[in-house]
């Protein structure tokens, strides 16, 4: 990450979030964006040129060291997408929702859904929107949307073209709707590295984050842009399902380049600075949650806590 080259729009943007009517009294209206890059090594990030993922740690935390697995848990599902997404959307771990690989046979997405439909529980008129082009996360993990939307229909797709469209749809959304959570999936990163490689080395994966971040950037535009935004408290959390090495990541529980991510945590609400507090992925759903105002009932059984928030 080099945080010098981030431009003065984005400089300047998130503290403006701190002038809202909270100064005055008047909470302002909370809100949640999940961007989900998959397969993405930080020290890769680190190499790339990234002003936009930059931006948003100088105004929030880095977790470094997030892990996709549960050293205490008997079950070892494999470093691949499908419990890595899957914790991250229920915010248990695979003893719980039961995705082991890609194949999702005994998922318990019916005890353990996707964090939507628990936001709906407490909150009947929430909005919520998953953009995607994983088929398997809009076809099995995501429930309780209100819009969800597959930008790639099979594994022939081009990735880099999907996450425009995905990216696309997600700003028309966010600039012209009302929603109280939205995910953002983004997918060429991990198929640039299974064809030249999981490593800060390769220069086609670097390319590929560089890319990345440049939708994040527009989804945080698209989010600033609203008309509403100064009423709005917006928090946004970028993680991943896994690392990599070599050109695959599945069988790698031994390897911390593939089982050791990262988590950031953004906004006028989050902390600041970096930290190498235990975090996991399943910290993510507790964190939205949380953020949004929604308790944490215990019998939703979730595994994860609160991290990067201020209160």
């Amino acid at each position: 990450m080099r945080r010098s080259l981030a431009p003065l729009l984005l400089v300047l943007a998130w503290p403006l979030l701190a002038l809202t009517p909270e100064a005055e009294g008047a909470a302002p209206r909370r809100k949640v964006l999940i961007i989900g890059t998959d397969g993405t090594r930080l020290d890769a990030v680190e190499k790339a040129k990234t002003p936009n993922l930059d931006r948003l740690v100088e105004n929030g935390t880095l977790f470094r060291g997030t892990r996709i697995l549960d050293a205490g848990r008997k079950t070892k599902p494999d470093t691949v997408s499908g419990p890595g997404w899957s914790n991250i959307y229920t915010g248990v771990w695979p003893d719980k929702h039961g995705v082991m690989d890609n194949k999702f046979q005994g998922s318990h997405y019916d005890e353990f859904p996707c964090f939507f439909v628990r936001l709906k529980e407490a909150r009947p008129e929430a909005r919520t929107a998953n953009f995607s082009s994983w088929d398997p996360i809009h076809q099995r993990i995501v429930a309780g949307a209100d819009v969800s939307r597959d930008f790639l229909l099979d594994d022939k797709g081009d990735w880099v073209e999907a996450d425009v469209e995905s990216t696309q749809a997600c700003v028309e959304y966010l600039r012209k709707e009302d929603p109280t959570a939205a995910v953002l999936y983004l997918g060429q990163v991990d198929e640039t590295g299974h064809k030249h490689g999981f490593h800060p080395s390769v220069p086609e994966y670097v390319a590929a984050i560089e890319r990345m971040d440049g939708h994040v950037g527009e989804a945080v535009a698209a989010i600033q842009s609203r008309k509403t935004f100064a009423d709005e408290d917006w928090l946004v959390i970028v993680g991943t399902d896994h690392g990599g090495r070599g050109l695959n990541h599945g069988g790698g529980h031994e390897f911390e380049e593939i089982t050791q991510t990262f988590l950031i945590v953004s906004g006028p609400d989050a902390t600041r600075g970096e930290s190498t507090d235990p975090t996991g992925q399943v910290d993510i759903v507790a964190t939205a949650l949380t953020h949004l105002g929604v308790p944490l009932k215990p019998e939703w059984k979730l595994d994860g806590k609160p991290v990067g928030l201020k209160k």
